[in-house]
Protein backbone atom coordinates (compact mmCIF):
# COMPACT_ATOMS: atom_id res chain seq x y z
CA UNK A 1 0.00 0.00 0.00
CA UNK A 2 1.60 3.06 -1.16
CA UNK A 3 -0.87 5.65 -0.96
CA UNK A 4 -0.97 8.46 1.46
CA UNK A 5 -2.77 7.58 4.65
CA UNK A 6 -4.55 10.86 4.99
CA UNK A 7 -7.87 12.40 3.96
CA UNK A 8 -10.54 9.93 5.48
CA UNK A 9 -13.30 9.01 3.36
CA UNK A 10 -16.35 6.77 4.66
CA UNK A 11 -19.67 5.89 2.71
CA UNK A 12 -23.03 4.17 4.60
CA UNK A 13 -25.78 3.42 2.85
CA UNK A 14 -29.06 1.51 3.94
CA UNK A 15 -30.85 -0.75 1.42
CA UNK A 16 -34.32 -2.50 0.63
CA UNK A 17 -36.49 -3.92 -1.98
CA UNK A 18 -36.44 -0.56 -4.19
CA UNK A 19 -34.05 1.72 -3.35
CA UNK A 20 -31.48 2.45 -0.47
CA UNK A 21 -31.00 5.42 2.03
CA UNK A 22 -27.52 7.12 1.74
CA UNK A 23 -26.38 8.19 5.47
CA UNK A 24 -22.63 9.33 4.38
CA UNK A 25 -22.79 12.36 4.94
CA UNK A 26 -24.24 11.97 8.81
CA UNK A 27 -22.02 10.93 11.87
CA UNK A 28 -21.15 7.49 12.10
CA UNK A 29 -18.79 5.46 14.32
CA UNK A 30 -18.66 1.53 13.46
CA UNK A 31 -17.23 -1.36 15.48
CA UNK A 32 -16.79 -4.33 12.22
CA UNK A 33 -16.02 -7.76 13.55
CA UNK A 34 -14.50 -10.21 10.43
CA UNK A 35 -12.56 -13.80 11.08
CA UNK A 36 -12.30 -16.90 9.47
CA UNK A 37 -14.51 -18.58 11.66
CA UNK A 38 -17.72 -20.16 9.95
CA UNK A 39 -20.16 -18.38 12.37
CA UNK A 40 -21.32 -14.86 10.47
CA UNK A 41 -18.93 -11.29 10.74
CA UNK A 42 -20.75 -8.52 12.45
CA UNK A 43 -21.32 -4.95 12.54
CA UNK A 44 -22.57 -2.04 15.13
CA UNK A 45 -23.24 1.08 13.85
CA UNK A 46 -24.50 3.96 15.69
CA UNK A 47 -25.58 6.94 13.78
CA UNK A 48 -25.98 10.45 14.86
CA UNK A 49 -28.77 13.26 14.81
CA UNK A 50 -31.07 11.89 12.01
CA UNK A 51 -34.41 13.70 11.63
CA UNK A 52 -37.64 12.24 12.66
CA UNK A 53 -38.82 10.92 9.39
CA UNK A 54 -35.73 9.65 8.62
CA UNK A 55 -35.02 7.47 11.88
CA UNK A 56 -39.04 6.44 11.49
CA UNK A 57 -38.40 5.13 8.12
CA UNK A 58 -35.19 3.02 9.00
CA UNK A 59 -36.77 1.52 12.32
CA UNK A 60 -39.93 0.61 10.47
CA UNK A 61 -40.95 -2.69 10.54
CA UNK A 62 -44.82 -3.16 9.91
CA UNK A 63 -45.84 -4.33 7.55
CA UNK A 64 -42.50 -4.83 6.32
CA UNK A 65 -39.19 -3.43 6.87
CA UNK A 66 -38.27 -0.32 4.30
CA UNK A 67 -34.35 -0.70 5.07
CA UNK A 68 -33.29 -4.91 5.24
CA UNK A 69 -29.27 -4.09 4.26
CA UNK A 70 -26.31 -1.98 5.14
CA UNK A 71 -23.21 -1.35 2.91
CA UNK A 72 -20.43 0.34 4.99
CA UNK A 73 -16.99 1.48 2.98
CA UNK A 74 -14.08 2.90 4.45
CA UNK A 75 -10.99 4.12 4.24
CA UNK A 76 -8.68 6.83 2.64
CA UNK A 77 -8.72 8.81 -0.64
CA UNK A 78 -6.84 6.42 -3.01
CA UNK A 79 -7.15 3.48 -0.75
CA UNK A 80 -11.61 3.14 0.30
CA UNK A 81 -13.04 -0.06 -0.26
CA UNK A 82 -15.87 -2.35 1.22
CA UNK A 83 -15.84 -3.68 4.89
CA UNK A 84 -19.53 -4.43 5.47
CA UNK A 85 -21.85 -5.61 3.67
CA UNK A 86 -24.69 -7.71 5.19
CA UNK A 87 -28.23 -7.67 6.56
CA UNK A 88 -29.69 -5.50 9.20
CA UNK A 89 -31.11 -7.59 12.33
CA UNK A 90 -32.25 -5.09 14.81
CA UNK A 91 -32.34 -1.16 14.86
CA UNK A 92 -32.59 0.95 18.55
CA UNK A 93 -33.47 4.55 19.40
CA UNK A 94 -31.32 6.00 21.57
CA UNK A 95 -29.91 10.06 23.26
CA UNK A 96 -26.46 10.42 23.74
CA UNK A 97 -27.32 14.53 25.47
CA UNK A 98 -29.76 16.63 25.72
CA UNK A 99 -28.68 17.44 22.01
CA UNK A 100 -26.92 14.06 20.55
CA UNK A 101 -29.89 11.37 19.40
CA UNK A 102 -28.86 8.51 17.84
CA UNK A 103 -30.01 4.94 16.17
CA UNK A 104 -27.89 1.70 16.62
CA UNK A 105 -27.47 -0.88 13.25
CA UNK A 106 -26.82 -4.12 13.89
CA UNK A 107 -25.97 -6.44 11.42
CA UNK A 108 -25.13 -9.85 10.12
CA UNK A 109 -23.04 -11.30 6.89
CA UNK A 110 -24.64 -14.13 5.80
CA UNK A 111 -26.41 -15.07 9.34
CA UNK A 112 -29.70 -16.35 7.27
CA UNK A 113 -27.96 -18.82 4.97
CA UNK A 114 -25.75 -19.81 8.00
CA UNK A 115 -28.60 -20.00 10.58
CA UNK A 116 -31.73 -21.09 8.07
CA UNK A 117 -30.46 -23.08 5.24
CA UNK A 118 -31.17 -26.58 4.87
CA UNK A 119 -29.57 -28.93 2.45
CA UNK A 120 -31.03 -32.09 0.91
CA UNK A 121 -29.91 -33.33 -1.96
CA UNK A 122 -27.98 -36.21 -3.66
CA UNK A 123 -25.12 -36.29 -6.20
CA UNK A 124 -23.88 -39.30 -8.25
CA UNK A 125 -21.43 -41.46 -8.43
CA UNK A 126 -17.99 -39.57 -9.94
CA UNK A 127 -18.57 -35.83 -8.16
CA UNK A 128 -15.95 -34.18 -6.57
CA UNK A 129 -15.80 -32.32 -2.86
CA UNK A 130 -15.83 -29.55 -5.18
CA UNK A 131 -19.06 -30.21 -6.96
CA UNK A 132 -20.76 -31.44 -3.24
CA UNK A 133 -19.73 -27.69 -1.86
CA UNK A 134 -20.76 -26.37 -4.86
CA UNK A 135 -24.51 -27.69 -5.15
CA UNK A 136 -24.60 -26.70 -1.02
CA UNK A 137 -23.90 -22.96 -2.03
CA UNK A 138 -26.48 -22.84 -4.69
CA UNK A 139 -28.65 -24.55 -2.27
CA UNK A 140 -28.02 -21.87 0.30
CA UNK A 141 -28.53 -19.02 -2.66
CA UNK A 142 -32.25 -18.52 -1.72
CA UNK A 143 -31.15 -17.04 1.55
CA UNK A 144 -28.65 -14.73 -0.07
CA UNK A 145 -25.21 -16.23 -0.34
CA UNK A 146 -23.17 -16.58 -3.58
CA UNK A 147 -20.41 -18.58 -4.39
CA UNK A 148 -16.58 -17.16 -3.38
CA UNK A 149 -13.14 -18.20 -3.42
CA UNK A 150 -13.00 -21.88 -3.54
CA UNK A 151 -9.44 -23.53 -4.70
CA UNK A 152 -9.00 -26.78 -6.91
CA UNK A 153 -9.70 -29.26 -4.17
CA UNK A 154 -7.89 -32.07 -4.25
CA UNK A 155 -9.56 -35.54 -3.72
CA UNK A 156 -11.03 -38.72 -5.70
CA UNK A 157 -14.25 -38.67 -7.33
CA UNK A 158 -16.97 -40.40 -4.97
CA UNK A 159 -17.55 -44.34 -6.17
CA UNK A 160 -21.00 -44.09 -5.67
CA UNK A 161 -23.83 -42.11 -4.77
CA UNK A 162 -23.99 -39.66 -2.22
CA UNK A 163 -26.33 -37.66 0.02
CA UNK A 164 -26.40 -34.70 1.65
CA UNK A 165 -29.20 -33.75 4.41
CA UNK A 166 -29.07 -31.12 7.40
CA UNK A 167 -28.25 -28.00 7.81
CA UNK A 168 -26.06 -26.67 5.18
CA UNK A 169 -23.81 -25.12 7.06
CA UNK A 170 -22.98 -28.25 8.80
CA UNK A 171 -22.60 -30.65 5.70
CA UNK A 172 -19.84 -27.62 4.64
CA UNK A 173 -18.28 -28.06 7.94
CA UNK A 174 -18.08 -31.53 7.27
CA UNK A 175 -16.83 -30.97 3.79
CA UNK A 176 -13.85 -28.49 5.06
CA UNK A 177 -12.58 -31.21 7.34
CA UNK A 178 -12.71 -33.80 4.73
CA UNK A 179 -10.74 -31.46 2.55
CA UNK A 180 -8.29 -29.80 4.64
CA UNK A 181 -9.68 -26.21 4.64
CA UNK A 182 -11.35 -23.53 6.64
CA UNK A 183 -14.82 -22.29 5.29
CA UNK A 184 -16.28 -18.74 6.55
CA UNK A 185 -19.07 -16.22 4.81
CA UNK A 186 -17.82 -12.90 3.94
CA UNK A 187 -19.74 -10.18 2.31
CA UNK A 188 -22.32 -12.75 1.08
CA UNK A 189 -19.50 -15.01 -0.47
CA UNK A 190 -18.86 -18.52 0.49
CA UNK A 191 -14.97 -18.86 0.88
CA UNK A 192 -13.13 -21.99 1.29
CA UNK A 193 -9.43 -21.77 2.38
CA UNK A 194 -7.02 -24.80 2.20
CA UNK A 195 -5.14 -24.88 5.56
CA UNK A 196 -1.97 -25.10 3.50
CA UNK A 197 -2.81 -21.97 1.93
CA UNK A 198 -4.19 -18.66 1.42
CA UNK A 199 -6.24 -16.57 -1.22
CA UNK A 200 -4.30 -15.42 -3.78
CA UNK A 201 -4.16 -11.43 -4.35
CA UNK A 202 -1.72 -8.58 -3.75
CA UNK A 203 0.30 -8.99 -0.48
CA UNK A 204 -0.11 -5.79 1.64
CA UNK A 205 3.16 -4.17 3.06
CA UNK A 206 2.49 -3.62 7.08
CA UNK A 207 4.84 -1.44 8.69
CA UNK A 208 5.12 1.91 10.18
CA UNK A 209 5.64 3.76 6.65
CA UNK A 210 2.19 2.10 5.82
CA UNK A 211 0.29 2.74 9.16
CA UNK A 212 1.07 0.45 11.48
CA UNK A 213 0.60 2.14 15.00
CA UNK A 214 2.01 0.36 17.82
CA UNK A 215 4.47 -2.58 17.41
CA UNK A 216 3.10 -6.49 16.68
CA UNK A 217 2.84 -8.65 19.33
CA UNK A 218 3.63 -12.39 19.85
CA UNK A 219 0.30 -13.87 21.59
CA UNK A 220 -0.48 -17.89 22.46
CA UNK A 221 -3.34 -16.80 20.33
CA UNK A 222 -1.42 -15.59 17.04
CA UNK A 223 0.13 -12.20 16.18
CA UNK A 224 -1.76 -8.83 16.85
CA UNK A 225 -0.95 -5.42 15.31
CA UNK A 226 -2.98 -2.47 14.55
CA UNK A 227 -2.84 -0.58 11.80
CA UNK A 228 -4.49 2.33 10.18
CA UNK A 229 -8.15 1.69 8.77
CA UNK A 230 -7.54 -0.26 5.66
CA UNK A 231 -10.14 -1.70 3.74
CA UNK A 232 -7.38 -4.01 1.68
CA UNK A 233 -7.04 -6.55 4.71
CA UNK A 234 -9.46 -9.42 3.79
CA UNK A 235 -9.80 -12.69 6.05
CA UNK A 236 -7.83 -15.48 4.57
CA UNK A 237 -4.97 -13.27 2.22
CA UNK A 238 -1.29 -12.75 3.55
CA UNK A 239 0.16 -9.91 4.53
CA UNK A 240 4.13 -9.16 4.96
CA UNK A 241 5.59 -7.69 8.58
CA UNK A 242 8.94 -6.79 9.41
CA UNK A 243 9.83 -9.73 11.94
CA UNK A 244 12.24 -7.76 13.30
CA UNK A 245 9.27 -5.16 14.88
CA UNK A 246 7.43 -8.10 16.79
CA UNK A 247 7.51 -8.13 20.66
CA UNK A 248 8.27 -11.88 21.15
CA UNK A 249 6.09 -13.53 23.48
CA UNK A 250 7.56 -14.48 26.86
CA UNK A 251 7.42 -18.47 27.84
CA UNK A 252 6.93 -19.31 31.44
CA UNK A 253 9.62 -20.32 34.37
CA UNK A 254 9.28 -23.38 33.94
CA UNK A 255 11.84 -26.08 33.49
CA UNK A 256 13.62 -26.59 30.11
CA UNK A 257 10.81 -29.88 29.20
CA UNK A 258 8.14 -27.32 30.00
CA UNK A 259 9.63 -24.59 28.21
CA UNK A 260 10.13 -26.99 24.66
CA UNK A 261 6.78 -27.58 25.17
CA UNK A 262 4.96 -24.19 25.52
CA UNK A 263 7.41 -23.71 21.70
CA UNK A 264 6.09 -26.46 20.71
CA UNK A 265 2.34 -25.05 21.25
CA UNK A 266 2.99 -22.10 19.69
CA UNK A 267 4.02 -23.64 16.47
CA UNK A 268 1.40 -26.00 16.75
CA UNK A 269 -0.89 -22.73 16.69
CA UNK A 270 0.21 -20.56 14.49
CA UNK A 271 2.21 -18.10 17.20
CA UNK A 272 5.26 -18.72 15.72
CA UNK A 273 7.30 -15.79 14.07
CA UNK A 274 7.53 -17.31 10.28
CA UNK A 275 11.33 -16.38 8.41
CA UNK A 276 9.82 -14.43 5.52
CA UNK A 277 7.99 -12.04 7.36
CA UNK A 278 4.55 -13.54 5.51
CA UNK A 279 1.66 -14.11 8.16
CA UNK A 280 -2.20 -15.23 7.03
CA UNK A 281 -4.85 -12.57 8.28
CA UNK A 282 -7.28 -14.71 10.54
CA UNK A 283 -9.06 -11.80 12.30
CA UNK A 284 -9.47 -8.18 10.99
CA UNK A 285 -11.70 -6.32 12.81
CA UNK A 286 -12.55 -2.44 11.53
CA UNK A 287 -13.28 0.59 14.02
CA UNK A 288 -13.85 4.32 13.24
CA UNK A 289 -15.72 7.33 13.78
CA UNK A 290 -16.19 9.90 11.08
CA UNK A 291 -16.17 12.72 13.94
CA UNK A 292 -13.30 11.25 16.00
CA UNK A 293 -10.25 9.34 16.53
CA UNK A 294 -10.95 5.67 15.60
CA UNK A 295 -9.86 4.75 12.19
CA UNK A 296 -8.25 1.53 12.97
CA UNK A 297 -7.97 -2.01 11.80
CA UNK A 298 -7.27 -4.43 14.18
CA UNK A 299 -5.28 -7.76 13.05
CA UNK A 300 -4.44 -11.61 14.22
CA UNK A 301 -1.89 -12.76 12.30
CA UNK A 302 -0.47 -16.63 11.72
CA UNK A 303 2.69 -17.36 10.17
CA UNK A 304 1.98 -18.88 7.08
CA UNK A 305 4.25 -22.15 7.71
CA UNK A 306 2.80 -22.63 11.10
CA UNK A 307 1.63 -25.95 11.87
CA UNK A 308 -2.32 -26.36 12.49
CA UNK A 309 -3.86 -27.65 15.31
CA UNK A 310 -4.22 -31.33 15.31
CA UNK A 311 -8.15 -30.89 16.35
CA UNK A 312 -8.60 -29.22 12.71
CA UNK A 313 -7.13 -31.81 10.83
CA UNK A 314 -9.71 -34.33 9.28
CA UNK A 315 -10.65 -37.39 11.43
CA UNK A 316 -8.65 -40.16 10.07
CA UNK A 317 -9.73 -43.72 9.84
CA UNK A 318 -6.23 -45.24 10.92
CA UNK A 319 -6.65 -42.39 14.31
CA UNK A 320 -5.70 -39.33 15.03
CA UNK A 321 -2.73 -40.43 17.02
CA UNK A 322 -0.76 -41.26 13.74
CA UNK A 323 -1.40 -38.09 11.84
CA UNK A 324 1.42 -35.61 11.71
CA UNK A 325 0.26 -31.93 11.79
CA UNK A 326 0.33 -30.01 8.41
CA UNK A 327 1.49 -27.14 7.50
CA UNK A 328 -0.47 -24.01 5.93
CA UNK A 329 2.27 -23.29 3.61
CA UNK A 330 4.56 -25.41 1.65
Amino acid sequence: MSVPQYLRKASLIVGGDQDGLDLSELRFAFQVRRGDLQTPNSADIRVYNLSDDTAARIMQMQPTPEFTRVVLQAGYEGNFGLIFDGSIKQIRHGRESQTDTYIDITAADGDSAYNFSVTALSLAAGATPKDAISSIIQVMASHGVSPGYIPDLSGNPAPRGQVFFGMSRDRLRDLAKDTQCSWSIQDGKVDFIPLTAYKPGDVPVINSQTGMIGLPEQTQNGIRLKCLLNPNIKIGQQVQLDNNSIQQLRYGLGNDRTQAIERANAGKFGTTINTDGMYYVMVANHSGDTRGNDWYTDMICLAINADVPLGLNATPTIGQQYVDSIKRYG
